[in-house]
């Protein structure tokens, strides 16, 4: 990595050195000393601030040396998860050896993608196409056939090559795709699979007809399909283009394995490991990419460096001798790409699709939403949520309202609407991430209780808001058509009794309920309400708000913690909110309740009295022609809020 980086000083830098084990291929707990293998493991101490200034130093990680198994004899051991010499091109017979590993030790574990919900009997539609190999065109995809999927960055390159309503006709023919002048990512693809001994692949840009809307919509939204049912899906990570070859596919293609002779030892400076080598690559930044890997049960990935084989149970790749039948131990398993679903809650395969689009890259910055409805469907099947289309709208999960609703811009990045899809002339609700530049955070309501330097406050990858009690039931939303609909969202309830230590139990806050009265649908507005517009029951409060003392400020961080402040003098903090730094605030906002968090206590440090789960949910709102605006998310203390007089009011939230 440092040669990318010539203006970097190392002089503080320290190397450590130490050997690391690599696991075992034969015995699945720990094993005895002549079957282990182990690798040298370099790290770098004192690289912090090049880690701020360079965050690929994170990805790089450490560098590792093996022993080529020429020498593994020396040692009175086996072969296992040494290296071996790789070839100028990729070795097509390991590659069947993956596969064949694959379909008989691992069975229904790689068979489909959905290992939880119902049996999974889903086929592709009658209008899905794919390139016939053999005959070179493109074709109706017949039933029940065995195909493989292509995933790769287009990058700019040109309509040339792609199908379209004037070309469809010849591209159904035999022989009808041997003129097109096909990129090398796509020929090399093409190559590779007849060397697989497979017949087709589904290419998007010559299997959607390009030019023509309704073939793109209906495509587009069984992504699901075509990439959680193909046999197997070829990633091309070492490209920037369609132009680009397959490195390995063709001789001359790729790096070259560094291997040098160090006291009559064959040692081997490994390239990155797979979840590395895509963090550092072109295609890892590309949206469209996220799930067509995520929905893919066996990937090959072709690398700059080397061919890597994933599926639902194994990592393989051709430079460690890593292939076994048994529940094998690989250091290679830790080195995994996407899983999906990420766990066996809903909510947190959701909201960890939502984190990893937001931060990729899209031409099309409109096409957020369509680039992660392949994933939304997909949870949809598996969680058992009904239909997606009432499930999921503008790329938030409705079934978990209460849960997706708070989410948080990511503070490097600007509060600032996306440019709308083509033919949308209103714009996408404010409620939404999706209608929002950026990355996109879920983070734990506890977050907002510290001040930590600089943006670290919101860096929670690995938590998620909890809620313990849903104040709004039921929601209403004014679908595409221009109906008030009620949503089918997932009932969290439970009763919770504040203790105080002094003086027994305390009051809690108790939501409005009930169906609202078809007269209160309709704000004083004038007009129809827009499709996407929430309508629900809850009270409402304005608080003072000031920047939390000791946030840096950076022209680079564009949202910060707030404390929300008490009408007492002086003024106390009550809450915090997470608001935006790039407009003129305010000296006080309008707050709206929505749930209870899960945060397990607090503390009233003037009163010296101890409470569980008293804090609550808010969201700071602005009004805007009679309708709400969503300016931010926070916490505001239960007693707090109940004392402030809060005023029960149906919401228009747009």
């Amino acid at each position: 990595m440092l040669d990318k980086f010539p203006h970097v000083d190392i002089s503080g830098i320290e190397c450590r050195m130490f050997t690391k084990h690599c696991g075992c291929l034969q015995l699945a707990t720990y094993p005895r000393s002549k079957f282990r293998c182990y690798r040298i493991h370099v790290t770098m101490e004192g690289i912090e601030d090049i880690w701020k200034r360079y965050p690929a130093f994170r990805i790089a990680g450490a560098l590792n040396i093996h022993l080529m198994q020429e020498d593994a004899f020396k040692f009175r051991r086996p072969t296992d998860l040494h290296c071996r010499r790789m070839k100028n091109t990729v070795d097509i017979k390991m590659v069947k050896k993956w596969i064949k590993l694959c379909h008989e030790c691992h069975g229904d574990i790689c068979k489909s993608l959905l290992r939880i919900g119902e049996h999974d009997n889903r086929k592709l539609p009658g209008f899905v196409r794919v390139v016939d190999v053999v005959l070179m065109a493109v074709v109706p995809a017949p039933a029940g056939c065995r195909y493989i999927a292509l995933s790769y960055i287009w990058g700019g390159i040109g309509a040339e090559y792609w199908t379209t309503k004037d070309n469809i006709a010849d591209r159904g023919t035999p022989g009808g795709l041997n003129t097109a002048k096909l990129p090398d990512t796509i020929t090399d693809s093409i190559l590779f699979v007849r060397q697989l001994g497979e017949r087709y692949i589904w290419i998007d840009t010559l299997c959607i007809i390009q030019d023509n809307s309704q073939d793109k919509f209906a495509q587009i939204h069984n992504m699901d399909l075509v990439y959680g049912l193909s046999y197997l899906t070829i990633i091309a990570a070492g490209g920037t283009t369609a132009r680009d070859p397959l490195p390995g596919c063709r001789p001359q293609t790729r790096t070259q394995q560094h291997i040098e002779v160090v006291q009559g030892l064959h040692l081997y400076a490994a390239p990155p490991r797979l979840k590395e080598a895509l963090a550092l690559s072109a295609w890892n930044t590309r949206c469209w990419t996220y799930q067509e890997c995520a929905l893919s049960r066996r990937r090959i990935y072709f690398t700059g460096q080397q061919v890597f084989f994933e599926c639902q149970f194994d990592v393989l790749c051709e430079d460690v001798i890593a292939e076994s039948k048994c529940d094998s131990t690989s250091f290679l398993k830790y080195s995994r790409a996407e899983y999906f679903p990420q766990s066996l809650d809903s909510f947190m395969s959701y909201l960890t699709a939502v984190r990893q689009c937001t931060r990729r890259n899209l031409t099309v910055e409109s096409d957020i939403v369509d680039a992660l409805t392949g994933v939304t469907n997909a949870l949809a099947k598996a969680f058992g949520l009904g239909d997606p289309d009432r499930a999921f709208r503008y790329g938030m999960m409705l079934t978990d309202l209460h849960h997706s609703l708070l989410w948080q811009h990511h503070p490097h990045t600007p509060r600032t609407r996306r440019s709308l899809p083509d033919g949308c002339s209103l714009p996408w609700p404010s409620w939404a991430w999706a209608t929002w530049r950026g990355a996109i955070d879920y983070m734990s309501e506890h977050r907002y209780l510290v001040t930590h330097p600089e943006d670290a406050w919101l860096v929670d990858d690995f938590a998620k808001p909890s809620v313990v009690e849903m104040f709004v039931d039921p929601w209403y939303i004014v679908d595409h058509g221009g109906t008030i609909v009620q949503l089918d969202v997932r009932r969290v309830s439970r009763r919770v009794v504040l203790i105080r230590e002094t003086e027994g139990e305390v009051p809690t806050y108790s939501s409005p309920r009930g169906i609202i009265d078809p007269t209160e649908m309709t704000p004083d507005i004038h007009r129809a309400l827009d499709p996407g517009t929430l309508i629900f029951r809850t009270t409402s409060s304005h608080f003072s708000i000031a920047r939390r003392r000791g946030e840096e400020s950076h022209a680079s961080i564009h949202h910060g913690l707030f404390d929300i402040l008490s009408g007492s003098s002086p003024p106390t903090w009550v809450g915090t909110a997470v608001l935006p730094l790039d407009a003129a605030l305010p000296t006080s906002l309008e707050f709206i309740v929505l749930s209870r968090t899960g945060i397990n206590d607090g503390y009233d440090i003037e009163r010296f009295e101890y409470y569980h789960e008293c804090l609550l949910y808010v969201m700071a709102v602005s009004q805007n022609g009679g309708l709400m605006e969503r300016v931010g998310l926070g916490i505001i203390h239960e007693a707090v809020w109940i004392a402030s007089g809060a005023e029960e009011k149906v919401v228009f939230l747009r």
